[in-house]
Formats: C-alpha cells, structure tokens, sequence
C-alpha cells in the first residue's frame, strides 16, 4: 500500500511536470499510478500542497504549486561547484546528514530550501553539515531521490 507522503509526492510531480486542468484529470492521471482515492480526499490533498488554479491559453485554468511561481522567478542554480562540494549523505535517527567540503554547507542548504521539496522540512547548515530534516512520513529512500532530483550529479 503507498503512503501518504508517496501519494502527496505523485500529486506534486504530476502538477509540476503536467497541465492538469481539473481534479477528475488529476484523479484519472493517479489510478494510473496505482492510487484509487475519493475526489475528497484530492481536494484535501490539493490544499495541504496550496494547489491553487492559474489562467492558461490552452487549457483555461490549470493547477500549480504555490510556490512554483515564486521559484520560477528566482532560478537555484545547482552549478557544478557547488555540486564539487558534496562528500556524503548518511541517515540516523530520522534525520540525514550531509556532508560537504569546508565552505559548502550553507550554499548547498540554501539550495535545497529555494526548491521547497515535499518531503524535506527543512536543512540547518554549519560550515562542512546540512542536517536535513524530513517531513514526517517521508523515508529515507524518498529523502534521498529528492536529493538526487535536485542534483543529478548525487545520484549513486
């Protein structure tokens, strides 16, 4: 059975990757993952994520992200220096730890909030550490492939 954290990050992804106009598309688009939820139960989900409608020429009116708008206009740029930083990533108690080179943490940290991803809360950096804070619900597995959707280059 998928999790909630799993269903929220589908819903996510789809609204971001995809122009869905309505909750019966977007409820179409989820049984094809393998989720069979009540429109109720979308309609929560929508707002928890603060899914709201924007105006489209296509479509007419279609979902985003709250915060895809305000991302869009202040790109995170995850060069490659930045990336040349990054030493390890080790999970314990719930909580990741991510290790860099001396001088790293913060610009990375900073990285990871401007993208505003589900399953992560939050990142405290120091000069060499991000401790990395999941939502509740959110695996380490998940935690990780969002990383690795935020920089490639992390992937293995």
């Amino acid at each position: 059975m998928k999790t909630k954290v799993q269903r929220l990050s589908s819903i996510k992804r789809i609204i971001e990757t995809k122009k869905v106009s309505s909750q019966d598309e977007l409820l179409k688009k989820l049984d094809k993952e393998g989720y069979q939820i009540t429109q109720a139960t979308l309609s929560r989900d929508l707002k928890y994520l603060k899914a709201g409608k924007i105006p489209d020429e296509r479509k007419g009116y279609i979902y985003k992200l709250s915060g895809e708008v305000k991302d869009q206009e202040i790109p995170v740029k995850t060069d490659e220096f930045l990336l040349k930083g990054f030493v390890s990533l080790e999970f314990g108690s719930g909580l990741g730890v991510m290790k860099t080179l001396p001088g790293y943490a913060s610009s990375l940290a900073s990285a990871i909030d401007q993208t505003h991803p589900f399953e992560i809360l939050g990142t405290v950096a120091g000069d060499d550490t991000i401790l990395i804070v999941p939502r509740d619900g959110a695996s380490r597995n998940d935690v990780s492939n969002t990383l690795a959707g935020l920089f490639p280059e992390l992937q293995g």
